[in-house]
């Protein structure tokens, strides 16, 4: 038993070992500021110090990658995140979506936040600074539901 025990744990180091040669690609695509959320409506002060808290690592071009995603498999967890997180909801390129696009996205950012489905609660974990304060999800549906008004306000063509 000690025996196969031994072998075990020597094929699981060495398993962990050879994953260490296979990294993700940690480069982010380039940033048009035309193609970006700032560029399709106003975004305050303070909305974009909550977003770039807790929702751009995510969610924009501009990931600044944790010191975890050296190590995988996490990395692979890591990056898997990103891009779904990209896929749903991309700052840098929220310009570019139509009209219709941007107000459902925007309104789901205030449902995700009022549902604390958003920071997801896993990046909570080793994130703490990006858990929103008390009144933060309140202030982004405010200027979510602002934001759509006025992109309809301003018959936003896209």
């Amino acid at each position: 038993m000690k025996k196969a025990l031994k072998i075990t744990l020597i094929v699981l180091v060495a398993a962990f070992a050879v994953l260490q040669f296979f990294r993700i690609d940690k480069t982010n695509p380039a940033v048009n500021a035309a193609e970006t959320l700032d560029a399709a409506v106003e975004v305050p002060p303070d909305i974009q110090i909550i977003l770039g808290r807790s929702c751009n690592d995510c969610h924009s071009n501009t990931t600044i990658y944790p010191w975890y995603a050296n190590i995988q498999p996490s990395a692979l967890y890591v990056k898997d995140h990103i891009d779904d997180g990209r896929r749903h909801l991309n700052f840098s390129t929220f310009n570019t979506y139509s009209l219709s696009k941007k107000q459902k996205k925007l309104a789901e950012i205030c449902e995700q936040v009022q549902s604390k489905d958003m920071p997801l609660p896993a990046y909570l974990w080793v994130h703490r600074d990006a858990v929103l304060r008390p009144g933060e999800a309140e202030a982004l549906c405010q200027w979510a539901n602002t934001s759509i008004t006025m992109l309809e306000r301003a018959g936003d063509t896209k």
